[in-house]
């Protein structure tokens, strides 16, 4: 099978064996694939990835010997592969199991590939009102919902999205439907117009107007080392800062402002599949304007070139 292979700092395409699915698991047909900026970040060295990366993505079950049932449906994936026996997976939580892998990202083949292996019990069916397009976005989407479902938010709430990467949109687009006055700030216009046009309100992030502002919570979504401490300036005293930013470059914090005005640091992972299903399929959230091009797998290089460019948006590989 075609697959895409991150090595030293660098990709290139190779011809691999398909995989074979193992008792509990499941034979999945890749049939698209998003680009994101973990992805980039595992091909500059992040985690010392070596493999086949990509996780968010939607396929067809070709084989599954403990669930025949999930034979010619459309799935998405659970990412977090746990360990099954310690408290943490025991109790149902086996995205903080101590031992997990994480597909595409750690110690797991992800899905940028014709095939992928994938435990069948982490697999989630894709009702037909989605399309492939849509359903690629399941995962960021359940990862942009995970904050109202950690923390207690109402209509009043005060709420900031720092950040109008495609994760940021994806915050302000989904949290809307719990705040509906939520602000979301950013330094691109055409993306700024994509959360206006879904009820968004927005704000540059450089306007003075904002810098004057102090919000009870901020999503930090930014992707940038200094998010964090572009957060800490606009949350108020005891307010919350919920942190979605992962990079392969540390952050700066001043503690002493933290501590001072009694804020809560919150990070904030990944979320529930079965949430960001419902949305797509009930159109709450529409994420396909921020698709800005698809390319067939045979131009990985071509897709993750585009994806790389500063201010780019979703980027796709269609794999079957």
């Amino acid at each position: 099978m075609l697959a895409v292979w991150l090595e030293s700092g660098g990709m290139e395409l190779r011809d691999l064996p398909k995989p074979e699915p193992g008792p509990d698991e499941a034979l999945v047909r890749v049939l698209m694939v998003g680009v994101c900026n973990t992805d980039l970040e595992l091909m500059a060295g992040y985690y010392g990835f070596v493999g086949i990366p990509g996780h968010e993505f939607v396929g067809l079950v070709d084989r599954a010997p403990s669930r025949p049932d999930l034979v010619g449906h459309r799935v998405v994936a659970e990412i977090n592969l746990g360990c099954g026996r310690c408290p943490r997976c025991l109790s149902g939580d086996s995205r903080h199991c101590p031992e997990r892998k994480a597909l595409g990202i750690k110690g797991a083949p992800g899905a940028m590939a014709e095939y992928v292996t994938v435990p069948a019990g982490n697999l989630r069916a894709v009702d037909q009102a989605i399309s492939d397009r849509q359903a690629v976005f399941a995962e960021p989407l359940a990862a942009a919902l995970e904050p109202a479902q950690q923390i207690h938010l109402t209509a009043g709430t005060k709420l900031l999205v720092l950040g109008d990467g495609k994760l940021g949109l994806l915050c302000a687009l989904g949290l809307r439907h719990w705040v509906p006055g939520l602000v979301l700030a950013g330094r691109h216009k055409g993306k700024l117009d994509i959360a206006q046009a879904q009820g968004v309100a927005t704000v540059q992030s450089d306007e003075p107007k904002l810098s004057a502002e102090r919000f009870k919570v901020v999503v930090e979504a930014t992707g940038s080392p200094q998010g964090l401490a572009q957060a800490l300036a606009l949350v108020r005293p005891e307010g919350v800062i919920i942190a979605k930013t992962t990079s392969r470059e540390p952050s700066s914090l001043d503690l002493a402002k933290l501590v001072v005005d009694e804020i809560t640091l919150l990070g904030s992972r990944c979320g529930d599949l079965g949430l960001a299903l419902h949305f797509l399929q009930n159109r709450l959230v529409d994420p396909e304007p921020m698709i800005q091009a698809e390319f067939p797998l045979a131009q990985a290089k071509e897709a993750f070139a585009a994806a790389g460019k500063r201010g780019a948006l979703k980027v796709l590989i269609k794999t079957s």
